[in-house]
């Protein structure tokens, strides 16, 4: 199923202005003092949760084109991805500065402390070169590189959802929804990478 450019440019600018809605949420809470009794807890767990969203909803793009052929999505995953790092900076910059007040030595004790600050640090640390080289001319500059360095992402979101688990102990019902899916996208892709692996080959002429 393809789109047309003009309706293309429409979808992306929705889909822009959509995937900004969780940033205006929160400040439309901050101004009318309605986060909670823990403001800080709030906004932390809000943008930590809408990145690994928004990771989950860009890793389903091809998922989605293999199994109901719609392949328009794909012109939208780059700016899903880059709103995921978007929001993964947000936790970072709430837990950095508003939680810690940038105490590097207390954020070092939480680290070795709290296993699941570690994960969440690590992924947030391998986000950083898939954000760089997200652009057409890194993609083209590094050829057949960019495509396995962007493997990462995988690795990434195990990470992520690990620091979900670890860090909401007793109710695991969201971060195990998390995990259940993200099985489900890897086990997508690889039943069609089996397909294609055993699809019988042309004779030679």
């Amino acid at each position: 199923m393809k789109i047309q450019k003009n309706k293309l440019h429409i979808i992306k600018s929705i889909f822009f202005v959509l995937l900004l809605t969780p940033l205006i949420r929160l400040i439309i809470l901050g101004i009318n003092d309605a986060l909670g009794a823990n403001p800080i807890e709030t906004v932390e767990r809000s943008t930590g949760y809408w990145a690994l969203f928004f990771l989950l909803i860009s890793l389903s793009i091809t998922p989605l084109r293999l199994t109901v052929k719609i392949s328009w999505p794909i012109h939208i995953r780059r700016m899903i991805g880059l709103y995921s790092f978007f929001y993964a900076c947000l936790h970072a910059v709430t837990y950095f500065w508003l939680d810690h007040w940038f105490d590097w030595q207390e954020i070092l004790n939480d680290i070795f402390k709290h296993p699941y600050v570690l994960v969440g640090f690590l992924s947030l640390l391998l986000l950083i070169p898939l954000a760089i080289t997200s652009t057409n001319k890194m993609m083209k500059a590094m050829g057949r590189w960019w495509k396995r360095l962007h493997c990462l992402v995988y690795f990434i979101a195990v990470l992520s959802i690990l620091h979900f688990l670890w860090l909401v102990k007793k109710d695991i019902t969201e971060p195990a929804l998390f995990a259940i899916i993200f099985a489900l996208l890897i086990s997508i892709r690889i039943f069609h990478k089996r397909i294609r692996l055993n699809a019988p080959k042309d004779s030679p002429r």
